[in-house]
């Protein structure tokens, strides 16, 4: 139990009543406050606070947690015992270290987390970024609480965008072999081009049609450079998640999974969950208030229901799971909620989420790799990292260029990454270029220059080792880290229970704000040798929780910038 519980803990136990305790807005009301409406039971709660504060003052084994407990209105606020307080949050800091943080409220439940759901024959954009880094962070959340957390992705390589890429390969062959740039990006740059030459085209929407038919049938040349291109869009998947050092326990395909989904509609259809409609099939939800799924179109290609279904009774019967959370965007709502519908018919009872997010746009408008309007993965970083490397190089003169060149690497994903975050998943990222490269402000970079003076602040501190003494921190500035640093078990448990990584990225921020108050207003290394020490071992504990959350993130701390 972190610190925090115990004492509140100890203070509802020294009440006697299981009373709500928040913090008051601001630290000269207390550290904690107790209210006491749900035991007032018709008495003036004034009052009845006043005797809750007199009883808590004799109760000895409080004294040694609160330093002095006051009536305010209907309220119980308490002050804590900062030397107290202070022992123990940096105590435990220290001696965890990168487990700081860490509960087990998921008592080793199975969770598998399907995130990055990418396209086959697609370029990879911001708007995707955004799934893969809410998905990964949530997965390192759930970990951290406790739960066998398990990420996997899907990854949608049959669909009839593929058909469309490859009609439009086969046109131009020799252009697209001809054009610089991976072959990742050369496919990305051809499934543009094919909507744009499909649109109001019936007669070739046909040709197309015919094409998805001959990959599923698995024969034909069409199926053969299906299985190529494939191979080139799954290396470059890897390539990226390689780079954002992304981990998935099992990747599952489309492609492998669309037999036995066929299979399982054909037992639906026995069973009457799905039925036969003007020579579609369908799953017929109205009366659930969930109206009508396609399946199967009427020219008989299968829709995406029909391997969604077969992977969620793939991921049921092959891991102990209790939970299974789809990152998919907002739009796709009403699908999941239909889908959920069709495998409780089934039988299946496990709790099933969709962890929803809103979109990514830029400042001219939405993203779509259909319109153009789009900045790919790949643009995106090298620009981030082109204006980092400036930025470093005016800054550090005397550092190489290959060094200059990982820093920078560094500071454009964590740049990245954090812009996906530290906004709540219910609101629209815009996702403005400049304003993300600021190296100042709501910022990973901002983050990342307190760690690095952190650092150096170790390292100027370094010599002969003096025993801290942590009742030497009673300056108001370093009881407001403690206090901060004492809250960071809570934040950790709160962001993994509302899978929300933007509760770390404002917390984070926060914490920074107040260590570079208290740096720029306290003497830490021309303090005396005592205090120094102390002083030394908090801005430590504070650059461990930096580390800490940043992790959470998927982010890098750097140490020097």
């Amino acid at each position: 139990m972190a610190i925090l519980q115990k004492i509140k803990a100890e203070i509802k136990k020294a009440a006697g009543a299981d009373l709500d305790i928040s913090y008051p807005p601001n630290s000269e009301l207390g550290d904690l406050s107790l209210a006491v409406f749900a035991v007032a039971q018709g008495k003036n709660p004034v009052e009845v606070a006043q005797k809750i504060s007199q009883s808590l003052n004799q109760n000895k084994k409080l004294k040694t947690l609160v330093a002095e407990i006051k009536a305010v209105g209907p309220y119980v606020n308490f002050f804590l015992n900062y030397d107290n307080l202070g022992n123990q949050v940096l105590t435990a800091i220290k001696k965890e270290k990168d487990k700081y943080g860490q509960n087990n409220s998921g008592q080793r439940a199975g969770v598998m987390i399907e995130f990055s759901n990418g396209n086959t024959h697609k370029e990879v954009h911001i708007g995707h970024l955004r799934n893969i880094c809410f998905g990964d962070s949530v997965t390192k959340l759930l970990a951290e609480s406790g739960y066998k957390a398990i990420p996997v992705s899907y990854i949608n390589d049959f669909g009839i965008f593929v058909a469309k890429t490859l009609w439009q390969y086969k046109k131009n062959e020799a252009h697209y072999q001809s054009m610089k740039g991976g072959q990742g990006y050369i496919l990305g740059t051809c499934y543009k081009d094919a909507v744009s030459a499909l649109e109001n085209n019936d007669d070739t929407k046909a040709e197309v049609t015919q094409i998805m038919k001959e990959i599923e049938s698995r024969r034909g040349n069409y199926y053969r450079l299906w299985r190529k291109t494939r191979l080139w869009s799954i290396a470059y998947l890897k390539e990226i998640y390689q780079e954002l050092e992304i981990k998935f326990k099992k990747t599952f395909y489309e492609s492998k999974v669309i037999a036995d989904g066929l299979k399982i509609v054909n037992q639906l259809i026995r069973k009457k969950i799905l039925i036969k409609s003007e020579g579609a099939i369908i799953a017929d939800l109205e009366k659930y208030n969930l109206g009508v799924l396609p399946i199967i179109r009427s020219d008989g290609t299968a829709l995406y229901p029909v391997a969604d279904l077969a992977l969620a009774v793939k991921k049921f019967q092959t891991n102990k799971i209790t939970e299974s959370i789809h990152v998919v965007d907002v739009r796709q709502g009403l699908y999941f909620k239909q889908i959920f519908k069709i495998l409780e018919l089934m039988g299946y009872q496990q709790k099933m989420t969709h962890l929803a997010y809103d979109f990514v746009t830029l400042p001219s408008g939405m993203i779509s790799s259909r319109s153009g309007n789009v900045i790919t993965y790949r643009e995106l970083l090298d620009e981030a990292r082109e204006q980092a490397i400036t930025e470093t190089k005016a800054k550090r003169i005397d550092w190489s260029d290959k060094k200059i060149k990982q820093v920078a690497t560094e500071i454009a994903l964590s740049t990245i990454k954090f812009e996906m975050l530290k906004v709540s998943s219910q609101k629209t990222i815009t996702f403005d270029i400049k304003e993300a490269l600021k190296f100042e402000g709501y910022t990973a970079t901002y983050l990342q220059y307190t760690h690095a003076r952190i650092t150096s602040l170790a390292k100027k501190g370094g010599g002969k080792k003096v025993k801290a003494d942590y009742k030497l921190l009673s300056e108001p500035f370093e009881k407001t880290l403690i206090i901060k640093m004492a809250k960071y078990p809570e934040v950790v448990l709160r962001a993994a229970g509302s899978y929300a990584p933007s509760e770390i990225t404002k917390y984070l921020f926060e914490l920074g704000q107040d260590f570079n108050d208290y740096y720029h207003n306290i003497q830490i290394i021309k303090s005396d040798p005592k205090t120094k020490a102390a002083r030394l071992e908090l801005t430590g504990a504070v650059g461990q929780i930096i580390k800490n959350g940043l992790k959470l993130l998927g982010l890098k701390a750097i140490n020097e910038i």
